[in-house]
């Protein structure tokens, strides 16, 4: 691939998840009674990153970050990362959603897309769902949504991504799922670069609109003290996935990512039994 070619690919990736961020944090806004501030973060290789963060009466605290940066991977980690044999230089771009709801009768969600570029590039990201009250026809709704995205671009999609979000979306010294899963991808190159984009894009908007219907759905019904501490203890186990095994937590840190940022996913209040 052409240096002018790569480029411009970055540069549109950069900005879709940019534009995203802005529809992701507009709707929210409109759904809540409160507004995102917004925080600069620089990189330690360059550039930087900037999070969004609203904490209101339906969003007890969601977070939407943006960052595109580029530097060297260090040593003990350069070899978990494709495409860097030859050259430990990489380059990142990406959008990462997390909301943790008032009312436990909202779920959680999480979405995230990012491009990266090393001697290799691709797309990875996906969404998931995580209630404290499992809901039947939420889940079913969830999934049937991503479905029709995904086979609007590849018919094995779907199928594929939603297996590993289930294997990965797992805590092993629990036994259990996180939530009830979703769809998860990584390494997406098929060769056809805007292909792939616009199935990144068509995740990222299917999943602001599922969020939008689900929250407008449940956001005025009342929940008791019992509920409430259900969730809590859900959030416990949701901490517990974010710091023993994401690999997007570890990602971050051991790139010089802003540690406030990364850690953006952890929710506002949490217990364990």
């Amino acid at each position: 691939m052409e240096i002018k070619d790569l480029e411009d690919q970055k540069k549109k990736a950069s900005e879709w998840f940019r534009t995203l961020r802005d529809k992701f944090c507009k709707t929210f806004e409109s759904l809540d009674s409160k507004k995102f501030s917004r925080k600069l973060w620089e990189h330690k290789g360059e550039g930087g990153g900037e999070m969004s963060i609203m904490r209101g009466d339906v969003f007890e605290k969601v977070g939407v970050n943006i960052s595109t940066v580029s530097g060297e991977f260090s040593e003990d980690y350069r070899t978990q990362v494709k495409g860097t044999e030859g050259s430990p230089n990489y380059w990142a771009s990406g959008i990462s959603l997390v909301a943790h709801m008032q009312s436990p009768k909202i779920p959680a969600f999480h979405f995230n897309t990012r491009f990266l570029v090393t001697q290799d590039s691709w797309f990875g990201g996906g969404a998931d769902m995580t209630p404290t009250l499992e809901d039947g026809k939420d889940k079913s709704y969830f999934h049937d949504r991503l479905n029709i995205a995904c086979n609007k671009h590849d018919a094995n999609y779907y199928k594929e991504f939603k297996k590993n979000c289930d294997e990965y979306f797992y805590l092993p010294h629990r036994e259990e799922p996180r939530g009830v899963g979703g769809i998860f991808f990584d390494h997406l190159n098929s060769g056809k670069w805007d292909e792939d984009f616009n199935f990144v894009k068509e995740v990222g908007l299917e999943t602001l609109n599922i969020i939008t219907e689900i929250v407008t759905a449940k956001k005025d019904l009342s929940w008791t003290r019992e509920e409430k501490e259900k969730q809590l203890l859900k959030r416990g186990r949701y901490v517990e996935f974010n710091l023993i095994w994401d690999r997007g937590t570890l990602f971050g840190l051991k790139t010089g990512g802003s540690t406030e940022a990364i850690l953006m996913s952890m929710p506002p209040e949490a217990k364990w039994d």
